[in-house]
This record gives structure tokens, C-alpha cells and sequence, in this order.
């Protein structure tokens, strides 16, 4: 076989089955970040054995087997006797689940199953949607970091905190009871909304059109309305991904027809099946101001004044650094630059983090430039280009500067 045609079936295996694996190594073990170098290290010697000898009959089953046994290596190895004490080394370690017997609980996909678990309370708070991002969604410390408005190292460090803990006080790595799942909710949509915000960009990328398919499913499966909130949410927004090609062109730049109505529509459909539960969270909030944005494709107008009141509704629900940079540019156009401006500035004094929010920088560019105040506004533009991750954003925001 081919190098490249390997590397395909490992990538195919890692899509369908990273997380089913670190599942059953961390429920045998209850140490998560050995689980994930044991797995990491299968598809490693998966990339060397199987261009010379052909991928296995059940890749799964493969790569189960060499994950255990570099488990099994770690555990015996006389460095790991030294460092860990007799009694952290699990009687049972050389026995290892089949995946048919890992049972979701009737939750379709075993990532979300295993997103339930990493949503344990004895896990900090703090910790739970990261560690759900990097251990269950494959995303890097750098990238989850960008989510929080963090650096990496902290990051890194609360994602060490988060997996000694699971092992230090062997949290049970089984999928909860669904009694105990509401209250494990919130981190979990958390999570789906962070996959989404890491992978949306320029065009449909396959994560951001993963975390669609994993928020449909986990609505399906809970039937709350904040899960319906947040499969609108995503919907909504990517019906309008794939209107601007390869280049960033902002919302109220772009062309209504280009969107995808269908997708459109099926965001609009969950949006009124979250709103029939009874209860407002802060999904379906953002996911009604999607929506108003969404019907400038029947009025060509955007509802401006409507989004003023469901971006003050969603600061008061949901006071974030995301939320109230998003309210300061509707300030913009209800009330004028100035009102925005001074949104951003009681945001910069609330929120430190601000200062390397790369969306904080590009909006107050944008405010500034309105204002008339073109220096400001110029050395505005380069420090959001200059923290852009995307390069068609970095582009159109240093073309964009004055």
C-alpha cells in the first residue's frame, strides 16, 4: 500500500474511532493522558507498519491492541514504578473492554457520550470544556486556548490539572446515568460551540460542519432547548460559510442570494423547536440574532433595532467578553460609533483578557475608523490582523486599515 493510502485509513480511523479508544484505555486505567499517548502512539507505529504490510482487516481492533500494549508498557516500565506509587496501578491492566462493549446509553455518538463523561463534577469547572476540546475533539492546546482568551501555557497547565485529576481520584470513565446528564448540559454545549468557533472560517471546514452534525445529535438526544438553541446557532451561521469562496467578506457585505437557504431554514425550523420549550438561554439568544440576520434574504434590510434588544438581553444572560464585544458593534449602528466605542472601553476595563482578543481589536478598528479618528484606528487595525489566525482575515483587515 501507499503512504498516502495509509495515512488515509489512519486519518479515517482517527475521525471514527480516537475517541472510542481513549474511552476504553482511560475507563480501565483511569489515567486519561496515558490513554491518549497510548492511542497517539497506535497511529504513530500505524503510519510506519501499515504502507509495508497493508492496513489491517479491522483497523480498530489493530490499533486497540497496540494502544494497550504501550499501556500495559508505561504501567510495568520500572520509571513509571518509581514515580507513581504500587497502589495507582490498576489490578485489571492487562484486561481491556471490546469497543462493542463501550454502550453510549443510547446516545448515537460516542464522542458526545464521552463529552458527558469529561463533564464529571469533580473535574473543575474551569477545566471541563477544554479538556472536552483537546481530549474528545482532537483540537491542540494553542487552538482551545484561543477560545478562552488565554495563553497557551495556562492553557496547557489547567488541561495537566484536569487529567491528573481524573486520575488521581479515578473518576469513574463510564457514560452517566441520564438523570445526572442535565446538570452536565451546560460544559457539554460549551464544548460543541468551541469546536464550532476553532473550525468555522472562510468556506465550510469539516469540523465546523462536525460540530453542526454533533449538535444536531445531541439536541436529538436530550431534546432541551438550549442544545435546539445551539444546533440553530450553527446552522444558522453556516448557511452563510460558503458565500465568499476562499476570501472574508463581512455580513453586512455580503450577498443574501449567495447563502444557503435550505440550511437557512433548517437553522429557523430548530430555532422554533428551542423556543416552544419555555426556557431562554443564551444559544437560542445568539441563535435569534443569526436569525435576524438571516431574513435580510426576504427583507434586504437587517433589523438593526431588533438585534440591539437581543444583544442586551444576551450581555444580561450572558455577561462574556464575546457577547459584549458583539454588543458594542450594534451599538455602532443604532446609536453611532461613539456608543460603541464606549461599550469596548467599559469592556477593556472589565475584562483584561480583552487585550489579546483578537475580535475586540478588529471591531474597535472598525468603530474607530467610523469615528473619523484615523491614526487610532489604523494601529487598531494592525494589532487585530496582526492576532488574526486566518489569513483572508488578516488580509482583508490590513486592506481594510486606513
Amino acid at each position: 500500500m501507499t503512504r498516502s493510502g495509509a495515512w488515509a485509513a489512519a486519518e479515517h480511523a482517527a475521525r471514527a474511532s480516537r475517541a472510542r479508544l481513549v474511552a476504553l484505555l482511560a475507563s480501565n486505567s483511569g489515567d486519561l493522558a496515558l490513554a491518549e499517548d497510548a492511542v497517539g502512539a497506535a497511529f504513530e507505529q500505524a503510519l510506519v507498519v501499515w504502507p509495508e504490510r497493508g492496513v489491517p482487516a479491522n483497523p480498530d481492533g489493530w490499533l486497540l491492541t497496540v494502544a494497550r500494549n504501550r499501556q500495559r508498557d508505561v504501567w510495568k516500565s520500572a520509571a513509571h514504578r518509581t514515580a507513581a506509587p504500587l497502589e495507582q496501578v490498576p489490578d485489571n491492566v492487562g484486561s481491556v473492554a471490546t469497543l462493542d462493549e463501550v454502550d453510549p446509553d443510547a446516545i448515537p455518538d460516542r464522542r458526545l457520550a464521552l463529552l458527558f463523561v469529561c463533564a464529571h463534577p469533580a473535574i473543575a469547572e474551569s477545566a471541563r470544556t477544554p479538556l472536552m476540546l483537546q481530549a474528545v475533539l482532537g483540537f491542540d492546546a494553542a487552538q482551545v486556548a484561543s477560545v478562552f482568551a488565554v495563553s497557551s501555557s495556562a492553557m496547557a497547565g489547567r488541561l495537566v490539572r484536569a487529567k491528573r485529576r481524573i486520575r488521581d481520584a479515578r473518576i469513574p470513565f463510564v457514560v452517566p446515568d441520564r438523570t445526572v446528564m442535565p446538570e452536565r448540559l451546560p460544559a457539554v454545549l460549551e464544548a460543541v460551540y468551541g469546536c464550532f468557533t476553532i473550525a468555522r472560517g472562510p468556506g465550510v471546514t469539516p469540523m465546523a460542519s462536525e460540530s453542526l452534525y454533533l449538535a444536531t445529535v445531541l439536541a436529538e438526544s436530550v431534546d432541551e432547548p438550549e442544545a435546539w438553541g445551539l444546533a440553530s446557532l450553527i446552522a444558522l451561521s453556516l448557511s452563510r460559510a460558503g458565500a465568499t469562496g476562499a476570501d472574508f467578506v463581512p455580513l453586512d457585505e455580503q450577498d443574501p442570494a449567495s447563502w444557503d437557504a435550505e440550511l437557512a431554514e433548517r437553522g429557523e425550523r430548530m430555532l422554533r423547536r428551542a423556543s416552544a420549550g419555555g426556557r431562554i438561554g443564551r444559544f437560542q439568544l445568539e441563535a435569534a440574532m443569526q436569525a435576524v440576520h438571516a431574513a435580510r434574504r426576504h427583507t434586504g434590510v437587517t433589523d438593526w433595532p431588533a438585534l440591539d434588544t437581543l444583544s442586551r438581553a444576551l450581555v444580561h444572560t450572558a455577561p462574556t467578553l464575546g457577547s459584549r464585544v458583539a454588543r458594542a458593534a450594534i451599538a455602532d449602528r443604532v446609536d453611532g460609533p461613539e456608543a460603541g466605542l464606549d461599550v469596548l472601553d467599559a469592556v477593556a476595563r472589565d475584562h483584561p483578557a480583552a487585550t489579546s482578543y483578537q475580535p475586540f481589536h478588529a471591531v474597535r478598528a472598525d468603530l474607530l475608523a467610523r469615528a473619523g479618528r484615523t491614526a487610532d484606528a489604523r494601529a487598531a487595525f494592525d494589532r487585530a490582523a496582526e492576532l488574526a489566525t486566518d489569513d483572508a482575515v488578516r488580509a482583508w483587515l490590513r486592506n481594510r486599515s486606513p
